[in-house]
């Protein structure tokens, strides 16, 4: 029985493309007012679940609750209370920033005179209010994705669904939309995120889930799975014959050790030994660190490459 009072819950969704597998028996459930992360490599099946999750692709088996309303049988009335961000802008060029936004607003039956007392507020929320007349084409990507995030807002939506929004920002444009998510989740709105960046959901998300191979194999408060998955300390050590120390002593100092690329990961509870073994070796060089979301998200999927 799925809870009416969560913005969004499903269980049991699948979904095949030409006989292979993409989500496999995905459960989910977001509380209001949280933001939950969705993380996986490239084809884990993140970007299918959220179309399962909006109705934008039918399920072979499962069921979905979207704010109150059943996905597979009403996705309008479901999708009426919800703002997407999708991973690329599809903002329509021929408009300005500000006729984006009215345009938009007729998805929902806004009439033009309510989405125009809206308008200010919105571009003051991207930092927009100097360009409401620009073309798209002027806009920086930073710009744009602040004004996808704003346009995803037009309906004073309930639940938020954002498919990396700040892939292919820099730091400041990532730091800013950072800051805007933040004060949606202080006005309560609740957040459904997918990020390839481990920082972002570890600063972002209250709770996150990893997606691998179209199953969910872990879920928990990222210092939770930080905590439950992975050592604590994480030396990682690279120079000339680090292959050759690695053999001969890091096993004996570390509960575990990984080799990616030119570099080996040592995983231990106690780096002291660890650490004092390699000051007195001049030909390797050492990064001692405490462990992070990331070291859980590849343990769980693996180091190899996904295309």
């Amino acid at each position: 029985m799925l809870r009416a009072n969560y913005p969004l819950e499903a269980r049991g969704l699948r979904k095949s493309y030409a006989g292979k597998v993409v989500v496999d028996g995905v459960d989910l459930a977001l509380a209001p007012g949280e933001c939950y992360g969705l993380l996986g490599p490239n084809g884990a099946g993140k970007t299918t679940t959220l179309r399962l999750c909006l109705g934008l692709t039918a399920p072979d088996a499962g069921e979905i609750r979207l704010l109150g309303a059943d996905v597979i049988t009403e996705p309008r009335r479901a999708r009426a209370r919800v703002g997407v961000v999708p991973q690329a802008d599809n903002l329509d060029p021929d408009f300005t920033v500000e006729e984006n936004l009215l345009v938009y607003g007729r998805y929902f039956g806004i009439a033009a005179r309510e989405m125009r007392a809206r308008i200010p507020m919105l571009l003051e929320f991207a930092g927009l209010s100097a360009r409401s007349q620009a073309r798209i084409n002027t806009l920086s990507g930073g710009m744009k994705r602040r004004l996808t995030l704003a346009r995803a807002l037009v309906n004073d939506p309930d639940l938020i669904f954002l498919d990396e929004p700040t892939t292919g920002l820099d730091p400041q444009a990532r730091h800013l939309i950072w800051g805007r998510l933040k004060q949606l989740l202080a006005e309560r709105k609740t957040i459904f995120l997918t990020t390839h960046f481990m920082d972002e959901a570890e600063r972002l998300c209250d709770r996150l889930s990893v997606l691998d191979h179209g199953r969910i194999v872990a879920t928990g408060a990222p210092r939770e799975l930080i905590a439950g998955h992975i050592e604590p300390q994480v030396v990682e050590v690279y120079g000339e014959g680090v292959f050759e120390w690695a053999e001969q002593h890091a096993r004996a100092l570390a509960e575990r050790c990984e080799r990616s690329g030119e570099t080996v990961f040592c995983y231990t509870r106690d780096a002291s030994r660890l650490v004092h073994d390699l000051e007195g070796r001049r030909e390797l060089r050492y990064l001692h660190r405490h462990a992070n979301l990331e070291d859980v998200f590849l343990k769980l999927t693996g180091r190899e490459l996904r295309d």
